[in-house]
C-alpha cells in the first residue's frame, strides 16, 4: 500500500465502485487518545459516496459492500470507518 491510507482507499472504491461522489475525510486527528488511534493517526475515515453499485441495496449491504472493498485497509490499521452511502437517485 504505497502513499497514504486516504490514498489507497479513494484508489480502491474508485477502481471497484465507480462512484459518481467519493469524499474521504481523515478523521484520526478527532480520535487522539480513543481505543485505537495511533500518534501518525490514518485510524479513523469518514467515507460519503454515491455509486450505482448502492442501487437498490439496504443500508446495511451498502456498508458491507464498502467495508468488503477496504478489507486490506482495516488489515493494516484503519480502525474506523464512518459511512454515508447513496445510489444515485437518492443524492440531491
Amino acid at each position: 500500500m504505497a502513499g497514504t491510507l486516504k490514498d489507497w482507499i479513494t484508489g480502491a472504491l474508485d477502481a471497484q465502485l465507480a462512484p459518481q461522489t467519493l469524499v474521504v475525510v481523515d478523521e484520526s486527528h478527532l480520535h487522539a487518545g480513543h481505543s485505537g488511534a495511533r500518534p501518525e493517526g490514518e485510524t479513523h475515515f469518514r467515507v460519503e459516496i454515491v455509486s450505482a453499485a448502492f442501487e437498490g441495496k439496504s443500508r446495511v449491504e451498502r456498508h458491507r459492500i464498502v467495508n468488503g472493498v477496504l478489507d486490506e485497509a482495516f488489515k493494516r490499521g484503519l480502525h474506523a470507518l464512518a459511512v454515508k452511502a447513496k445510489a444515485p437517485s437518492e443524492a440531491a
